[in-house]
């Protein structure tokens, strides 16, 4: 009986480990197939023409970051990071670069760690994340000496990096995160009604999380970042995201301290306002701009 015990405790501990790894270290995409995904769905010969510049920065614990410098068309001091969603790669932020080169400024780009060119690793929404993301930010300021504004962009997990870089009081004018979670729980859960699963399967996978990974899906909440942060920030959220629902977006405005927006674009879903309306989506990041640059 003892032997039956602990047979099946082994395989109950496997099982959380197993749906743990599934939840942060999936499949991820080259570099051609994102880029093919984007080029299917908009233009991105600018891609092409942009003058660039390939480096790495150490993010933390020291974790080697590939990033690109998209040069603005004309002399510019005005740079935003943009960072792209899980299971993507610096291709997938060229959806935001064309507004953002369309108005003059200088495009980083990078890959998340476990994305990418980067080393192989596991994600760990936006905690570790947010960490590279304002060393980033520190290398941009030091890197770039016309540098006169800059800015912070994200999409998912990008979004949630980019509000979780938040807690480290990076030195950014403005944010802009894109449907992004307001913490990784609520989503998982969300996940599993979908697809019609027991909720406590959520909760075996962040006991195989603090078995394996050492962490926890309860540390993962963008919306803390937000108590102390007066960066201007603005929310953008697809209407019928489905992975995602807005009500996220809608919580990280209402903790947001300082200047700050919301705005859902109708018939939107997952990661796609700019691809959907991207007329509105200029309209919105142009006014968010001139308001936060010019106050």
């Amino acid at each position: 009986m003892g032997y039956v015990i602990a047979g099946t405790a082994v395989l109950f501990v496997l099982l959380c480990i197993a749906m743990a790894s599934f939840a942060v270290s999936g499949r991820r995409q080259t570099f051609e197939e994102a880029m093919k995904w984007q080029s299917d769905r908009y233009d991105t010969s600018f891609y092409g023409d942009s003058e660039k510049e390939d480096y790495t920065v150490e993010g933390d614990e020291g974790y080697l970051l590939h990033v690109q410098l998209l040069k603005a068309p004309s002399g510019s001091g005005r740079y935003v990071i943009i960072t792209h969603g899980i299971t993507d790669n610096r291709a997938g932020a060229l959806k935001y670069a064309r507004f953002y080169r369309d108005l003059g400024y200088n495009c980083i780009i990078y890959d998340l760690r476990g994305h990418g060119e980067n080393e192989r690793t596991y994600t760990t929404y936006g905690k570790k994340e947010g960490k590279d993301l304002a060393l980033l930010i520190g290398d941009t300021r030091k890197r770039y000496s016309d540098l006169t504004v800059l800015g912070i962009h994200g999409e998912s997990l990008g979004a949630a990096t980019t509000v979780m870089s938040l807690r480290y009081h990076p030195s950014v004018d403005f944010a802009v995160a894109d449907c992004g979670y307001s913490d990784i729980e609520n989503v998982l859960r969300n996940i599993m009604k979908r697809m019609k699963l027991p909720g406590f399967l959520a909760v075996m996978q962040d006991l195989g999380l603090r078995i394996r990974y050492g962490c926890s899906f309860r540390d993962m909440r963008p919306v803390d970042a937000l108590a102390d942060s007066d960066v201007p920030i603005m929310f953008i959220h697809g209407e019928d995201d489905s992975l995602i629902p807005a009500g996220n977006s809608q919580t990280m405005y209402d903790a947001a301290k300082g200047y700050k927006e919301i705005h859902i674009i109708p018939g939107a879903e997952h990661a796609v306002s700019a691809i959907v309306a991207p007329e509105l989506y200029d309209q919105y990041l142009r006014s968010f701009l001139d308001r936060v640059l010019e106050s």
